[in-house]
């Protein structure tokens, strides 16, 4: 499926891996719906792409907020052929720690939002990519999902984030197999180390120390890398039903 002319939503779309994403495929001449919490974020960047995007105000764990977004971009833009999956949260926490059993409230909250999040957008923007004419291999859509290498190699202090990360890896190709008859792919990115805000808060010397983790390049990832690779998914019809690790070999030991 080429970028140029088709549409897309992406959540979490007004930051870090979602933002890199928004702005390449805008460049690629596709246009974009933006699905965030962070509205002045979002306006920002919509009026700084111009007429290509667009932002929708949206939790991706509440059904009905999806599904106006979804409706305000098939309104805005016809139709809905792409949907990248990039909300996510993290809340790091030992399933004992000092002050007792970690709060069973957070571990739900971040799985809601990385797992159950993920899976409320796919259902509802694949019931519209579905009714979409077929290209000359009978592609509707495509959807990609963000996990993390801490699905594979979680550390101490992140069972929510590595069992929300590995759910999604793991419906990853079910999801695929069914929706091959429809003419749908579904792929997952698994990043490691990149500079998002979550990362970006953390002081330079930390940085550069997480950096220096990465085998090769010896440095945290880009924004940019992970947009670059989310549109060769789009763009190249034999990926589908897999998870692509774009770690730079890193593997994450145990703290």
């Amino acid at each position: 499926m080429e970028i140029k002319d088709s549409v897309a939503v992406v959540t979490g779309g007004a930051s870090g891996l979602g933002e890199a994403t928004v702005r390449n495929f805008v460049e690629g001449g596709g246009k974009v719906s933006i699905l965030d919490l962070q509205q002045e974020k979002g306006q920002s960047l919509c009026a700084e792409l111009g007429d290509d995007a667009i932002f929708c105000m949206a939790n991706v764990t509440d059904e009905q907020s999806v599904q106006n977004a979804i409706d305000k971009t098939v309104e805005a833009f016809g139709c809905v052929h792409i949907a990248v999956n990039c909300a996510g949260v993290g809340a790091p926490a030992k399933v004992l720690g000092k002050e007792g059993p970690m709060s069973i409230d957070e571990f739900n909250r971040v799985v809601q939002v990385n797992l159950i999040g993920t899976m409320n957008v796919i259902r509802l923007a694949a019931e519209k990519m579905v009714a979409n004419a077929p290209n000359q291999d009978g592609e509707k859509g495509v959807v990609i999902n963000t996990a993390s290498a801490a699905a594979f190699d979680g550390q101490i202090g992140q069972p929510a984030y590595s069992a929300s990360k590995a759910g999604v890896v793991g419906m990853t190709l079910p999801i695929a197999r069914e929706f091959a008859e429809y003419g749908l792919r579904i792929v997952t990115i698994a990043p490691g180390l990149f500079e998002t805000p979550m990362l970006m808060a953390l002081s330079e010397k930390v940085r550069i120390s997480l950096g220096k983790m990465v085998p090769f390049p010896n440095r945290l990832g880009k924004p940019v890398e992970f947009a670059m690779l989310a549109r060769q998914i789009v763009e190249n019809p034999m990926l589908n039903g897999e998870t692509i690790r774009l770690d730079g070999a890193i593997r994450m030991a145990a703290k």
